[in-house]
């Protein structure tokens, strides 16, 4: 989904339902795509795009107050990872093991090791990273991550990220002398998000329909993955 075409279906959005309606829409959004795996299906109506978009109608509608909507969307952003945050602690790593196809699984694999990597950092950095957006919170509560240092850099990143690519959206509208440089910007994130998320979700559809076949049952070689030793 483009950008253009996002930006007018929250427009339609906010002309249907008022500007309450809008900012609940983003918020609901920015927090599903974390907190309950959403940003695995659909990353780029809960990602970059959707943040960037509200920033461009807060710009070209007098409605929307782009204080409140930025606000609201790096709570949102930071609510999100914390439900993450906390069903890892709770679940373990069974509950990841149950998120999508193998390569959703292979994804998750590489997310631990560069959690493992950057510690502290992944949390901020896996903001602006498609698939490590999503996982990296759940995650650092499966390897028990210290929760004030998860906090910490949770906020970090909900900041950067959620405030961040919200203002890149209002400043490319309202500010012609920064609009290249934030199209630009924020077209690499939500090409990114759009070329790796579908191909990923049409690759999982793909693998979920053999499996149904008999082509990969649980516990037999096709599950392999899940029993890596990164697993802990």
């Amino acid at each position: 989904m483009s950008t253009s075409a996002l930006d007018g279906q929250l427009t339609d959005v906010l002309a249907n339902t008022g500007v309450i309606g809008f900012y609940l829409l983003v918020w609901a959004l920015v927090f599903a795509g974390t907190a309950v795996f959403l940003g695995v299906f659909v990353p780029f109506i809960t990602g970059d795009s959707l943040l960037f978009g509200s920033g461009l109608v807060a710009a070209s509608a007098a409605n929307v107050d782009i204080v409140v909507l930025m606000i609201g969307t790096g709570i949102a952003a930071f609510l999100g990872d914390q439900v993450g945050f906390l069903l890892g602690r709770h679940f373990g790593r069974g509950y990841l093991d149950r998120r999508g196809g193998r390569r959703s699984r292979a994804a998750i694999v590489k997310t631990e090791a560069f959690y493992r990597t950057y510690g502290w950092w992944s949390v901020v950095i896996a903001r602006f990273m498609l698939w490590a957006r999503v996982f990296v919170p759940v995650i650092a509560g499966v390897g028990r991550m210290n929760y004030y240092r998860f906090l910490s850099s949770n906020l970090v990143g909900a900041l950067a990220w959620g405030v961040g690519l919200t203002l890149t959206g209002y400043f490319a509208a309202s500010l012609p002398g920064v609009k290249i440089a934030a199209y630009v910007i924020a077209g690499v994130f939500i090409a990114a998000s759009i070329f790796f998320g579908g191909r990923t979700w049409l690759a999982d559809r793909a693998e979920g329909r053999r499996d149904a076949a008999g082509g990969g049952r649980p516990g037999g070689p096709a599950d392999t993955p899940a029993d890596d030793p990164a697993a802990g």
